[in-house]
């Protein structure tokens, strides 16, 4: 290893931070929910942070026999809104983690390797 190079041991430690906070940020994820409403909030959907349909709630306004189609648009608007919520939080606990990746170039280009 040259003189003034990247420390092997600091790298591995900063590489072993990075995945427990990768995992927790994953974890944190896993159990969070968010909602998304469609039809003035006639229909709601509850998502997990990883976009699993949790629950679905229909308003019985919302239900016309002779309107199904109206009622199927405002289900999947809903679940888009509370997918989108859940794509939003996913890139606030993912980004700096993300942008730290990114940071490998400060490794003396080792990280170049990575990328």
């Amino acid at each position: 290893m040259q003189p003034g190079g990247p420390n092997m041991q600091q790298i591995l430690q900063q590489a072993q931070m990075m995945q427990q906070q990768l995992a927790v940020a994953q974890q944190e994820l896993a159990e969070a929910e968010v909602t998304g409403t469609a039809g003035g909030g006639l229909v709601t959907a509850v998502v997990s942070g990883g976009g699993e349909l949790k629950s679905l709630n229909i308003d019985p306004k919302a239900v016309d026999p002779d309107d199904v189609e109206t009622l199927s648009d405002l289900v999947v608007a809903a679940v888009r809104d509370a997918n989108r919520a859940a794509q939003e939080l996913a890139a606030q606990k993912m980004g700096p983690l993300a942008s730290g990746m990114g940071g490998m170039d400060d490794l003396g280009g080792l990280g170049k390797l990575f990328g």
